[in-house]
């Protein structure tokens, strides 16, 4: 089995993903595998997603040049993916609408969701109002702080935002607490798992709902660009967007795809959430992939200045595809990230999300050493109106 046709019946991905988690959840993972069996090629719910992907999210989204940032940098050209554009205003809405029409399709009223920068809280709140759903969000105390905002959004769309504060308060333990929810109410609710990670079938089935992203910049970039890009670029926290990208993108060998992780305060301080480069295998959320954790297996504190990266883990397709030379893996610090963000908005007049300014800085970085005949497509995940009081609060400024 190759990098392109994974994962397996069992949902390895290599040595990675799979299913590790208590005996309660069982049924309900069995239950959800056969139903995304069944209804992923169904005519009538493929016709709904695109139908609701076309008129409520607002796709396709367009392939932007960003030629005053490219020329000032001298090097490639610099192109964006502009999932910013969409409903919700980042890629999130895509796995969301998916999800939901499955969790319709088997009798769910209730959904649940983590979230960490908001996206696929507000994204799932959305989804649920759509389709008349109640709707929980988990989401730790530190990026309730982070993020009011969309806090405050989510509460609007008429879901409840329930507040984290064990542990480190942000993503891993908001989606700690949304399985333990999930647990003793698995008859009537389904736990909509925002990004590429988690047990069976969700990695596959957050990764195919998102792929809508890459299956359109394959068909748009020769007709904006004449040809494909040399290099397709995306933040990586747990992966969604990443992967969204890169899947249809994997057989196109001439393509290097490059995923960008937190570097944080930087890699020697210990305050990053680099888990493919400083990462070990081990379990977490119900699959096997890397994650920051010491030698007794204790996960570790991460820290980034975007929520959204701020989780221990990834995806175990990412791991997968590093393992095999597929993808490879860079990473970006806090201060970095800052940076392109300005250039993003003064230069472009785009606000970018922090966590698709990690990709910025690192298309940045590569468009220096390439020609200008080179291209490198960024996945720009999301808008960032959600953090501008974080960018604020680093440049001194109180609202």
């Amino acid at each position: 089995m190759t990098a392109y046709d994974q994962p397996d019946a069992n949902g390895h991905f290599g040595p990675y993903g799979g299913v590790f988690v208590g005996e309660t959840l069982v049924h309900a993972l069995d239950e959800l595998r056969d139903a995304y069996a069944r209804y992923r090629d169904d005519p009538e719910f493929v016709t709904e997603f695109e139908y609701e992907l076309r008129h409520f999210v607002g796709r396709p989204s367009p392939v932007y040049h960003a030629r005053h940032w490219s020329e000032q940098i001298g090097g490639a050209q610099i192109w964006f993916k502009r999932e910013d554009l969409n409903h919700t205003g980042a890629h999130k809405v895509n796995n969301c609408i998916g999800q939901a029409l499955l969790a319709r399709r088997m009798g769910k009223r209730k959904v649940i969701a983590e979230t960490g920068a908001g996206q696929h809280g507000v994204a799932t709140a959305t989804v649920a109002a759509r389709f008349g759903m109640e709707c929980k969000v988990f989401m730790g105390s530190e990026d309730v702080r982070r993020q009011a905002a969309n806090v405050y959004r989510m509460k609007l769309l008429g879901a409840e935002v329930c507040e984290v504060d064990s542990g480190s308060r942000t993503l891993k333990d908001a989606m700690n607490e949304a399985m333990r929810h999930w647990v003793t109410n698995v008859e009537d609710t389904y736990y909509i798992i925002g990004t590429v990670a988690g047990p069976h079938p969700y990695p596959a089935m957050v990764r195919d709902f998102q792929m809508v992203i890459g299956c359109e910049a394959l068909v748009q970039m020769p007709e904006a660009a004449g040809r494909q890009p040399d290099v397709v670029v995306a933040a990586v926290g747990g992966g969604s967007n990443a992967m969204g990208i890169f899947y249809p993108y994997l057989t196109h060998d001439a393509v290097r795809l490059v995923g960008v992780e937190a570097a944080g305060d930087g890699l020697e301080t210990g305050r990053h959430a680099a888990s493919l480069t400083l990462g070990t295998p081990g379990v977490l959320h119900g699959n096997r992939t890397y994650l920051l954790q010491d030698v007794h297996g204790q996960i570790q504190e991460t820290h980034s200045v975007s929520a959204g990266l701020d989780y221990p883990g990834v995806g175990p397709e990412h791991a997968w595809l590093k393992d095999v030379g597929r993808a490879e893996y860079q990473t970006v610090t806090d201060t970095e990230a800052l940076a392109a963000f300005h250039d993003c908005c003064r230069l472009e007049g785009i606000i970018p999300a922090l966590e698709s300014s990690h990709a910025l800085a690192c298309a940045r970085r590569m468009a220096a050493s390439m020609s200008p005949d080179q291209i490198i497509l960024v996945n720009l995940s999301g808008r960032g109106d959600k953090d501008i009081h974080t960018v604020a609060e680093r440049g001194g400024i109180v609202f």
